[in-house]
Parts: structure tokens; C-alpha cells; sequence
């Protein structure tokens, strides 16, 4: 006997005198709708992922450096869960932190606790600064230009809000000059765009911040360990004149 016929025997058969109550309609399944489930995933999902991938040791290295030198108000583009904190100078007397995912202030919340930097969430997007022109004395970005949709216009945000000579630290990935590895990040970026958050592998970083406005006045090339078309790291610093 097969497996669809004992169950019709055993179990959908009725004892004799006993009549089949009348069958139920069943619940329709709820089901999520496209935008809902990306939704869920980019609000809820992707922040811890992020969080957990961005914890590596290499990582907090280059953090720390980028870090060094900031002092003042300081305005972190991309904060996410508080990663820079713990590396912030002393110099370093309030931030300003702007960030999309609102999840995110859950997950810094003990970074933030225990740093002696007052932090002060002022916004969600990059590309609009709810702050005066010349009003910060440093921007820091890390993992950051690759996301947002108009990163020419929130490098012209964060160029108009730096006093003049105030600098943006950056860590930041993009385009490979190996032309193999340049190819094979343009056929990833739009499969690692749906699935990070709207990460480009490919933004040439350098010449984005330059067309804002910005002085390159270090700038320090190389690959993280791992494959090539994911880690190639522009790390510097860029003044506004």
C-alpha cells in the first residue's frame, strides 16, 4: 500500500456511526508581498549581518587608523552599529551621526554607553546633511560611499558642511585598477546591490571624492584578504580648502 493510500484508509476514514463534520474552508496563507520581505530584510536582516561581518580583526585596524587625527565636532556618515566608536581620539568632543538604518541605534547602543564621545543621531540619509554650511571640523566614512544612490551628491553634502581646512577620513571600497578584477566586479555589483543593501563594488572612490570639491591629501591603495573584486580599500583623507 502506498504512503497516500494508508492515509486515506487510517486517517480520513470515519468510525461507522459517526457522520464527517462538515469540512472547514481553510485560512488563506498570508504572504508577504515583494517589498515587504525586502523590506524586512534590508531593515531588519542585513544590520546584523553587516554588524557581524564588520566585526574582523583586520577591519578594526583600519578603523583605528582612520580614526586618528579627528578632533572636534565630528560628523560619521554611515554610523550603522557604532564600529568607529570605540576608536575615536580624545580630541573628539561630540558626534554627529547619520545613518538609514534605524536598527542600527539598537546595535550601537553599548558601544555608545560606554564611549566619553557624546553621540547625537541627526538623520537618516547622506545625500541631504541637516547641518549649516562650514559647521563640523571632520567627516568620517567607512563601508559607507559604496550604498548610497547618489554618492556625488552626499560628498558635495559632506563638502559644504566641513569647515575650510576641516578633512573627510574615509575607508571605503571600490573599483580595482586591474582590469580583471575591474570586470569581474561589474558583473557582481548588480547581484551584491540586491543582496548588501545597494553596495556597488565598482565606484572608482578617488575620483568621486575629488569631483566634490575635496583635496586628496593621502591616499593609501591595497587589498583586503579574501577575493579581490570585494576588497579593494581606498583609506585617506581629504581636505576642504
Amino acid at each position: 500500500m502506498n504512503l497516500a493510500a494508508w492515509f486515506t484508509a487510517h486517517v480520513d476514514a470515519q468510525p461507522h456511526g459517526l457522520s464527517r463534520e462538515p469540512s472547514r474552508a481553510r485560512e488563506p496563507l498570508v504572504q508577504r508581498s515583494h517589498t515587504e520581505s525586502v523590506g524586512l530584510y534590508t531593515d531588519r536582516v542585513l544590520p546584523r549581518l553587516t554588524d557581524l561581518l564588520m566585526r574582523r580583526a583586520e577591519l578594526s585596524e583600519i578603523r583605528a587608523r582612520v580614526a586618528a587625527g579627528l578632533h572636534g565636532e565630528v560628523l560619521e556618515v554611515g554610523f550603522g552599529s557604532g564600529l568607529n566608536v570605540p576608536h575615536y581620539p580624545p580630541t573628539v568632543t561630540h558626534v554627529l551621526a547619520v545613518d538609514p538604518a534605524r536598527l542600527g541605534r539598537k546595535l550601537a547602543a553599548k558601544q555608545v554607553a560606554a564611549s566619553s564621545v557624546p553621540v547625537e543621531y541627526i538623520g537618516l540619509d547622506g545625500q541631504t546633511l541637516p547641518l549649516p554650511t562650514s559647521s563640523v571640523d571632520h567627516v568620517i566614512t567607512t563601508w559607507t560611499l559604496c550604498t548610497i544612490p547618489d554618492v556625488g551628491r552626499a560628498l558635495a553634502e559632506m563638502q559644504r558642511v566641513l569647515r575650510p581646512g576641516g578633512a573627510l577620513h574615509f575607508a571605503e571600497h571600490g573599483r580595482a585598477p586591474d582590469p580583471d578584477v575591474a570586470r569581474w566586479q561589474d558583473r557582481i555589483t548588480p547581484i551584491q546591490r540586491r543582496v548588501a543593501g545597494g553596495c556597488h563594488l565598482n565606484r572608482p572612490i578617488d575620483r568621486l571624492i575629488t569631483a566634490s570639491g575635496l583635496t586628496m591629501t593621502r591616499l593609501n591603495n591595497y587589498y583586503l584578504q579574501g577575493p579581490k573584486a570585494f576588497g579593494y580599500m581606498y583609506e585617506g583623507v581629504a581636505t576642504r580648502p
